[in-house]
């Protein structure tokens, strides 16, 4: 099997949920909302809203605010690339995984502005070989033309196999296994009772890493 790792981003590379909540903190102190208004933004991200324009009707609802769903969902974009982070150990493993041999990329869903903000801020992009992003390709995750692109843009096929790194066990696992990929779940505790087929399931993508490592 050929050394290829595809991981997602939000979650898996970088920790999204810690990022949201300083932008929910941020958010509700600018329209002067208060403390349980912070614990409702969370809440319903964890909802699991399947698009940030249905959130942000939402969040514009709730609050009575008068500014456009748009505009609450155009700032969001702008604002959380510069609230995310990548730890540098985690750079620094994917910088080993390349220097022993394996091709590595990031194969993400999101709008163009928001998730290539984070790449290039977080300095993933030039920890990782290339990436496919949905809003850049018109596909979604677990469409497995998204996981073709990134392959095809390490120099490889998919009929080589690889492993697929995410946290969702439907876009990144069942799409990884469709795309004939192996691959590692990050169960971050978000789908107690989600059935999944991953090869390994972990709690830390350095966790992953290092199953990569072993298996080269």
């Amino acid at each position: 099997m050929q050394r290829l790792a595809l991981f997602d981003l939000d979650n898996t590379l970088v920790n999204l949920d810690e990022a949201f909540r300083v932008w929910a903190v941020e958010f509700a102190d600018g329209y002067g909302l208060g403390c349980e208004a912070v614990d409702w933004l969370v809440a319903l991200d964890r909802a699991g809203y399947p698009h940030r324009e249905i959130f942000f009707d939402r969040v514009r609802d709730h609050f009575a605010l008068s500014d456009l769903v748009e505009e609450l969902w155009s700032r969001y974009r702008r604002r959380m690339p510069y609230l995310v982070h990548c730890r540098p150990e985690v750079i620094d493993g994917l910088s080993q995984l390349r220097a022993a041999g394996w091709k590595v990329a990031i194969v993400t869903n999101g709008t163009t502005d928001n998730q290539l903000g984070k790449i290039r801020r977080t300095g993933l992009a030039k920890a990782v070989d290339a990436y496919a992003l949905s809003g850049i390709e018109g596909i979604r995750k677990p469409d497995v033309g998204l996981f073709k692109i990134a392959t095809l843009r390490c120099g490889m096929s998919l009929t080589g196999g690889g492993w697929m790194i995410g946290d969702h066990p439907v876009k990144d696992i069942g799409g990884g296994r469709a795309a004939g990929l192996r691959t590692i779940w990050i169960d971050r505790g978000t789908w107690p009772s989600q059935e999944h087929e991953a090869d390994h399931v972990v709690t830390d993508v350095l966790q992953a890493i290092e199953i990569l490592r072993k298996n080269g």
